[in-house]
């Protein structure tokens, strides 16, 4: 893992880690992710029950009690956007949430998805702005700015209801209004092209420049703990 790597090789990387602990889940919804490698590559969401219908799971990026069943979101459990039967039904939220509330002091929350090539912050649910709006777009602008380093990939920033379309149930937006002020969306690449399908020889590449991107949010949270 590069962050495990660089500690005491990169001056920056050395003192995040000495100052913050930092938890990565590297799927955050395994059922599905099973189920896209054996049935149905392009799945979306858990495999849970829904008690009265046929079809299968929900989207666990609605289902966060974040303006649960708000804008952007559907009851219809064949929906592929369907926000589930209540605010953290899925485990695979509920896991998280749990982790997070138990833990406490969380001061940053990064949620990686593609595709799209967008760097947002909240509020996906709602057009207002939120309170660190301004900051947490000067973050994200600087972050794409050193993403954009490698390779020239251009990201767009801004916050998620204005910049691709309203979502409520949202993790980012959850972490937000649960207090951890700098949380943020990568949808990585590419733009459309191939879209879920990216070639597996852009995966490196895209880990290369959404590194620096990543490395740029956690600088930030460094020097600006609150």
């Amino acid at each position: 893992m590069k962050i495990v790597s660089d500690y005491q090789r990169d001056p920056a990387i050395t003192s995040i880690l000495e100052k913050m602990d930092i938890f990565l889940l590297p799927v955050a919804n395994p059922d599905g992710y099973v189920y896209t490698q054996t049935q149905n590559r392009l799945w979306r969401k858990t495999r849970s029950r829904n008690p009265g219908s046929s079809c299968i799971g929900a989207d666990p990026n609605r289902n966060w009690n974040a303006s649960f069943a708000g804008k952007g979101a559907s009851d219809n459990p064949c929906s592929e956007v369907y926000h589930g039967p209540h605010a953290n039904s899925e485990v695979e939220v509920k896991s998280v949430v749990d982790f997070i509330q138990k833990h406490g002091n969380f001061k940053c929350f990064i949620d990686l998805h593609s595709y799209s090539q967008l760097l947002m912050y909240p509020y996906g649910y709602s057009v207002k702005k939120a309170p660190d709006a301004e900051e947490l777009d000067k973050v994200a602008r600087l972050a794409a700015k050193a993403l954009a380093s490698v390779s020239g990939t251009e990201y767009q920033v801004g916050p998620t209801c204005t910049t691709v379309y309203p979502a409520s149930g949202s993790s980012i937006d959850w972490a937000y209004d649960n207090g951890i002020k700098f949380a943020f969306t990568f949808e990585l690449r590419d733009t459309g092209t191939y879209g879920f399908l990216l070639p597996a020889n852009q995966i490196i590449p895209t880990a290369e420049e959404t590194w620096l991107g990543l490395k740029t949010i956690m600088e930030h949270v460094r020097d600006n703990l609150y």
